[in-house]
């Protein structure tokens, strides 16, 4: 007989009710307006390391190919080019391929967005929001930079090429001859890096060359920086936060490389989102926004070592 039951006790499903309506609380107290967009759209992110999953839209007369999004960001941004002003949104995100102890391809996502604010602010916010549910956390700010100056005694922004890819096959134990720098900088932060990060730790100002939707400016030594953060907690990485990039043109830029890069790998090459670089032609505000996995935050409150026992029917129960 077919197992029916759910995965997650019943305790863990009633701290899941009161979490999101904590999480209501927080952004009601700050005057934070909720929104909600939709989970299928014509166009889908164009990024090289996410993969969407595709669905087959049967409309009256026609059939039409969606993407079950894989984050609200761009309808979110759309909504704060006409003037929504500070909202948020909690939803179910969906990623093709993504299954394991911390993921699973249908999941729940906190993404909010403050126009005004920068990067700092925002982890402030982050900050409060993560006491909240953890009083006893203490947060550790540290760049990109230091991390690795201080773990692996190498600058990541300077390094050389075949240097970073000796250092990557000596770490990690594999053929680093062929990978591209963003790769092996990305091993080497979550296999080498994170295990000896502080038990909460903002890592933050990354290359240049993994903005995503980041704005890029120079640092105080001059190097060329995204304006982004990650925040890991017990090991997780729970939060992704940007310094809004504004400028059509750019994000433009950023979408066709993504997609000769994808192309590259084999990939499906994915249309930019036309309705967002309207979106942001038209004038979107300067903002910094920030993702934050639910059931990742459920795991930390809940001390929970898989994503499985806080999900109801994750994807092997389904």
């Amino acid at each position: 007989m077919a197992d029916w039951r759910p995965a997650a006790k019943p305790e863990l499903l009633r701290l899941r009710a009161e979490t999101l309506a904590r999480l209501r609380r927080f952004f009601a107290a700050r005057q934070v307006l909720e929104v909600e967009t939709p989970l299928l759209a014509p166009a889908t992110v164009t990024d090289v390391h996410i993969d969407s999953i595709p669905a087959e839209l049967q409309l009256p007369g026609s059939s039409t190919r969606f993407f079950l999004q894989t984050s609200p960001e761009y309808a979110m941004k759309r909504l704060l080019a006409a003037g929504t002003g500070a909202c948020y949104q909690i939803c179910k995100s969906f990623r093709q391929g993504e299954a394991g102890a911390r993921h699973n391809p249908e999941f729940t996502m906190l993404e909010w967005y403050r126009p005004g604010f920068d990067l700092v602010q925002l982890m402030d916010e982050v900050e409060q929001l993560l006491l909240d549910f953890v009083p006893q956390a203490s947060v550790v700010r540290l760049s990109y930079r230091q991390v690795f100056l201080r773990h692996l005694e190498i600058d990541p922004h300077e390094i050389r090429l075949d240097a970073l890819r000796e250092l990557a096959g000596a770490r990690l134990s594999l053929d680093g001859s062929a990978l591209a720098a963003t790769d092996c900088l990305q091993l080497l932060l979550a296999q080498i890096i994170e295990p000896l990060l502080p038990e909460f730790c903002f890592i933050h100002d990354y290359p240049a060359d993994q903005a995503a939707l980041a704005k890029i400016e120079r640092d105080r030594s001059g190097v060329r920086v995204a304006r982004r953060f990650e925040l890991f907690c017990c090991g997780i990485e729970l939060a992704n936060g940007y310094h809004e990039e504004l400028d059509a043109g750019e994000l433009r830029t950023r979408f066709a490389r993504d997609r000769q890069q994808r192309a590259q790998l084999g990939r499906t090459t994915p249309a930019p989102d036309e309705k967002l670089l309207a979106a942001l032609e038209q004038g979107l505000p300067p903002c910094a926004g920030v993702a934050l996995g639910v059931d990742r935050l459920l795991m930390l409150v809940a001390g929970a070592g898989s994503i499985n026992e806080v999900l109801a029917f994750p994807i092997g129960r389904v």
